[in-house]
């Protein structure tokens, strides 16, 4: 189901009168339209030239275990090793687990954050953080990354500038939202099932028994009735803002490109096989066509990552087997298209686990310890930048944080980390307090 509008626009009595109007008229379109998302071009301001950069980020939601990931401890007691066996990667001397086999052979294709402090333990805020670069603050929701690039770039085509893939992401502190930026630079969400064999026809084009004419003319009604109530309204400005939006959303829904984006069907069996049969592989070869069709951000979620019981069959049989097959695929499909250049892929997580297992076979909340994986835009490939003590504790050199992945982001992506943007009371708020990770430079 495609979610256009993932936050309503609310008044003192509710949802106003207007915005059931819109939700109906789009509702004809057989779309599910549970909140305003219509994005509108925004300017680089002080007028500095954004980079044409785009980025794709994965989040996956629960804290994934760097102990059996990519920093694997095969020298620590079991206790601490844990149940899966080492192996070389492409990079001479460098070690991953059995799990990223596929990571193993295309490591000189990426590179690995192994000391990023996430300094913080917790569901919920660690997706406010981690998703913002800003420390989680309960008197304000900052604007999680892809907002921003929507908030400062604007459209680059009749895509949306932002869009999420799965809905797994702790809502609960603000994480994945624009904040302060607006509903209308919130993501344009996608949360069906991209490996469904109807997913490009059941979730873009129109329902049967529903043309374009019929469309046009619920468009015309829906103009009539909004003269009317101008007249009896007296925030024609408001009105005004909301017209754009609506006509942002109808135009991406009608447009060819947006069909043609989603229209997995059109890509051969042997690129979908090497992406993976499944939600998360599909998932990933949509995000490379939402980026061909001028998407400037793409969030791909996936959830089940709080693996305080069973933690390595969990990780062996269902979580990192998509993953690790889709992944090295996309870094390695994003070169050969020569797309790699002007995409930034980064791989970001909650936290990481605790450097002993539990008595579940489980590993808990780590706020010391955790990893990055990133790619692409002149980030250089087949380097593992810093390292953990010998038991995955903390890192002891090469020491990043949440701060300095957003800071590398937005210099990426070509957006001045002296920002400041308002909050609708008119506060200054700055966009990032972080330092750039030079290695990655």
């Amino acid at each position: 189901m495609l979610n256009l509008f993932p936050s309503l626009l609310r008044d003192c009595e509710g949802v106003r009168r207007r915005e059931f109007l819109k939700i109906g008229a789009l509702s004809g379109l057989g779309i599910s339209l549970p909140s305003f998302l219509a994005q509108r071009a925004a300017m680089a301001k002080q007028g500095v030239a954004a980079k044409d950069i785009n980025c794709i980020a994965i989040w996956t939601q629960g804290g994934t275990s760097h102990h059996d990931t990519f920093d694997p401890k095969p020298g620590a007691a079991a206790s601490v090793r844990g149940e899966f066996k080492c192996i070389d990667t492409a990079i001479p001397g460098v070690q991953f687990t059995e799990v990223c086999a596929n990571f193993a052979k295309e490591a000189k294709r990426f590179s690995v954050l192994r000391s990023l402090n996430p300094r913080n333990g917790s569901h919920g805020t660690a997706d406010a953080y981690m998703m913002s670069g800003r420390k989680f603050n309960p008197a304000q929701i900052y604007p999680t990354y892809g907002a921003v690039v929507s908030h400062q770039k604007g459209f680059k085509t009749a895509m949306p500038a932002y869009v999420q893939l799965g809905d797994n992401i702790d809502y609960r502190f603000g994480g994945g939202v624009a904040g302060h930026l607006g509903a209308q630079h919130n993501p344009f969400k996608i949360v069906s099932d991209a490996n469904s064999p109807e997913f490009s026809v059941r979730d873009i084009t129109l329902p049967k028994g529903i043309d374009m004419g019929r469309v046009q003319r619920r468009q015309t009604m829906l103009g009539a009735i909004d003269d009317l109530q101008r007249e009896a309204e007296v925030q024609p400005a408001a009105f005004d803002a909301l017209d754009e939006h609506f006509k942002a959303a109808f135009k991406m829904i009608t447009a060819p490109e947006t069909k043609k984006a989603f229209d997995l069907a059109s890509e051969t069996d042997k690129t979908r096989d090497a992406y993976g049969r499944t939600k998360f592989g599909q998932s990933a070869l949509l995000a490379r066509r939402l980026i061909e069709s001028g998407v400037r951000f793409v969030t791909l979620t996936d959830g089940g990552w709080d693996t305080h019981q069973n933690n390595f069959t969990s990780l062996k049989t269902r979580l990192m087997p998509p993953v690790d097959q889709a992944l090295p695929t996309l870094f390695a499909d994003l070169e050969a298209r020569g797309l790699l250049e002007t995409t930034m892929v980064i791989w970001l997580t909650d936290f990481g686990r605790t450097p002993k297992i539990n008595s579940a076979s489980g590993r808990d909340h780590w706020a010391s310890a955790a990893f990055a994986v990133a790619a692409g835009a002149g980030i250089p490939g087949g380097l593992v930048l810093g390292k953990t003590d010998d038991e995955g504790g903390a890192p002891v050199s090469n020491e990043y944080f949440a701060e300095d992945i957003g800071a590398t982001i937005y210099t990426k992506l070509g957006i001045p980390l002296d920002l400041v943007t308002y909050t609708p009371e008119n506060r200054p708020i700055e966009l990032n307090n972080g330092k750039v990770i030079r290695e990655w430079m």
